[in-house]
């Protein structure tokens, strides 16, 4: 299940200001690697082999790189807080850089949706994700734009949640999440260049 990374060494070396902030949710540790609310960190995979650059520095309780998207820099971070605390972190670089709310970019997993299945939005609650609710609440702002991929609700209602988004993707949704997160890839491509709109129309499932 190593196809979200490449073998080639990241070329990338940037430097600047950033003007966006890309932030992929999830938890840190092997255990929840290929977790399906680790949705966010593999979608950043796949970020970093387009784009060639890694996620190797340790700032804002994150590990960051500063990455040139279309010929925009922006911040590329992993909150390292756990889930539930990723508003910190994100809230952190923000305040350094004076990122505006708008220009903070979050992909996350939604189990609301379909396995696969990508929404694009510029605003909106956190429809139950605490990771999302971290950050409305350090931000003070729901209007931020997210891409929330899906990873299929619980199969069976007496399941437990925790269990569920905890649990492992199958070789096969893993697959299918694969494909999503490059679509997302092209999607943040095109957001950073102001072509939300463009995005939103090309890429929502």
């Amino acid at each position: 299940m190593s196809f979200f990374r490449k073998k080639t060494e990241p070329t990338q070396r940037v430097t600047g200001k950033p003007e966006f902030i890309i932030a992929g949710l999830g938890n840190p540790g092997k255990e929840y690697e290929y977790s399906r609310h680790n949705t966010g960190f593999l979608c950043l995979d796949i970020l970093c082999n387009t784009y060639r650059f890694k996620t190797d520095r340790i700032k804002y309780q994150a590990l960051t790189a500063l990455a040139d998207i279309e010929g925009h820099i922006c911040l590329v971070m992993r909150p390292q807080t756990y889930m539930n605390n990723s508003g910190v972190s994100i809230k952190a670089a923000a305040d350094f850089y004076k990122i505006p709310p708008e220009n903070i970019i979050v992909i996350y997993d939604d189990i609301s949706l379909a396995t696969g299945v990508l929404r694009i939005r510029l605003k909106g609650s956190a429809g139950g994700h605490n990771g999302v609710k971290s950050i409305i609440w350090h931000l003070n702002t729901d209007v931020f734009p997210r891409l929330k991929i899906g990873v299929g609700e619980k199969r069976d209602p007496d399941d437990d949640l925790k269990d569920h988004v905890l649990g492992r993707f199958s070789k096969e949704d893993l697959e299918t999440i694969r494909k999503t997160g490059e679509r997302a890839v092209a999607a943040i491509a095109l957001i950073v260049q102001g072509k939300t709109d463009e995005a939103m129309n090309k890429y929502n499932g």
